[in-house]
């Protein structure tokens, strides 16, 4: 019987030389032996659990088991698609679907909440970034997938859902009971600040955003004229997930006259897809601009903010970005299931990678509560993508550069943590009674410290203009 096995395994390499031709090297031949000796070891440990594990086990669900395996030991965001999920994979872009209005993701098999989106149910009930969600409805959250967890939270339109959180600084899990609902996030607010300042806040990247965005200036200039016209713009992107590439490309293409958005690098370095800004449509090409960013920034969000900065155009303010640029894309395994899998990585116009780095804004502006910076700093907790566990690299490291990159994170590491003491110290009030019941409050940008600098930058600009002839 092994002598036979051995015999198919010859043959069948034997069969693959002949046909992959001009791949018929010793290297393949090695390489194909190996995935066959592997393969046979997977099938080894499958039959011992099927004929001595001291239960009936379900093989079906074994070889899923493996497979979400396989998928996780890529990186955070490949995945495998069952049924359930790959039949619901369309609902996330239509600005429309079910549930409680969180974009989470995982770090050490944790489901930890990179942003809450704004006006959604979870938003309202006082859900944070960094927030770590241990259980749904009472049963814990460790060991399921990304995949399997947003299903749990996911559900009828005004259904309850109870969510388990751990937050930094606050004893014990706190219980959020969150209705379900519909989710129709309007993409773009708009505001006029002091007159003459356009706010454009870009909640998600969702189909048509960029004619929002367009309306939003055209109704903000207008108004400003009544006061002596408008003389800067503020697109805020802080706490955007991200989402369509397009919708990315469109709204770089309002403040860029022209040149490259982005470009994605695949297996082959030498194949490279280059999105180029549109020079028609709507433009606005004159006032000054500054992009807003913050820790949970991401995707779409960074593209924007990266094509701005790499062409001069505008200022970046706030925090560093959460660095998500890799491309994922879904397969079909078959007409029920597929899988989610990353097939490249996004880059700047510049050729700067963002992925598990981020976009460093120009001025770096830490978020604050009120009017008094010292007193009122937040203590933020964004999960960044380098957080995450088996996250992917911009590059492949040398030995050298993973020693420098580990002892750059640790000295980052140690003086976060000494800064989020110190913030501590200054809301010792807070601290000791742990955080108050959570009120939701209507956004008010006239409070908000970051819009506020990004003005002062606005107001400023001419004079900056001079110095740098």
């Amino acid at each position: 019987m092994k002598s036979l096995k051995t015999t198919l395994v010859v043959l069948t390499l034997c069969l693959i030389t002949i046909s992959s031709g001009f791949y018929g090297t010793k290297s393949v031949l090695a390489a194909t032996k190996s995935r066959f000796e592997k393969l046979e070891l997977f099938n080894k440990v499958l039959f011992l659990i099927e004929s001595q594990y001291y239960r009936t086990v379900d093989t079906e669900k074994l070889v899923q088991g493996a497979i979400n395996g396989m998928m996780q030991a890529l990186d955070p965001h490949s995945a495998y698609l069952n049924k359930d999920v790959f039949q619901k994979m369309q609902e996330d872009t239509q600005g429309e679907f079910g549930g409680l209005g969180i974009e989470v993701t995982q770090k050490d098999g944790v489901l930890v909440v990179i942003t809450p989106i704004e006006d959604t149910p979870a938003h309202k009930a006082g859900v944070k970034p960094g927030d770590r969600i241990v259980e749904i409805n009472h049963e814990s959250t460790i060991g399921l997938t990304l995949e399997q967890a947003v299903e749990k939270m996911r559900g009828k339109s005004n259904s309850k859902v109870l969510v388990g959180i751990v937050r930094a600084g606050v004893e014990g899990v706190k219980q959020y009971t969150i209705k379900r609902e519909i989710i129709k996030i309007r993409a773009v607010k708009s505001y006029l600040i002091k007159n003459n300042f356009l706010l454009v806040r870009l909640i998600q990247f969702q189909r048509n955003g960029h004619k929002s965005i367009e309306k939003a200036i055209k109704r903000l200039v207008k108004k400003a004229k009544k006061h002596g016209g408008a003389k800067g713009i503020i697109l805020d992107l802080r706490s955007n997930p991200g989402g369509l590439l397009d919708e990315a490309v469109d709204i770089s293409s309002i403040f860029l006259s022209e040149g490259t958005v982005v470009s994605t690098e695949g297996r082959d370095p030498k194949n490279k897809e280059i999105r180029y800004v549109k020079k028609t449509g709507f433009k606005a090409l004159d006032l000054p601009l500054v992009v807003l960013i913050n820790g949970a920034s991401a995707s779409a969000s960074e593209i924007v903010a990266g094509a701005i900065q790499d062409h001069g155009r505008g200022i970046i303010m706030g925090t560093q970005s959460f660095g998500k640029g890799s491309v994922q894309t879904v397969a079909k395994i078959d007409d029920i299931q597929g899988v989610k899998l990353t097939i490249a990585q996004y880059m700047t116009p510049k050729g700067r990678k963002i992925q598990a780095i981020g976009i460093k804004p120009d001025v770096i502006i830490e978020e604050a509560e009120g009017e008094w910076l010292d007193s009122n700093k937040k203590i933020s907790r964004y999960i960044r993508e380098v957080d995450l566990k088996n996250h992917l690299n911009a590059t492949i490291e040398t030995k050298q550069e993973k020693l420098d990159r580990e002892k750059r994170e640790k000295k980052e590491r140690i003086e976060r943590t000494a800064r989020i003491k110190k913030l501590r110290k200054l809301k010792q009030s807070k601290s000791e009674g742990g955080d108050k019941d959570y009120i939701y409050k209507k956004y008010e940008p006239k409070s908000d410290y970051q819009v506020l600098q990004a003005v002062n930058y606005l107001k400023s600009f001419k004079i900056f203009k001079e110095l740098n002839k």
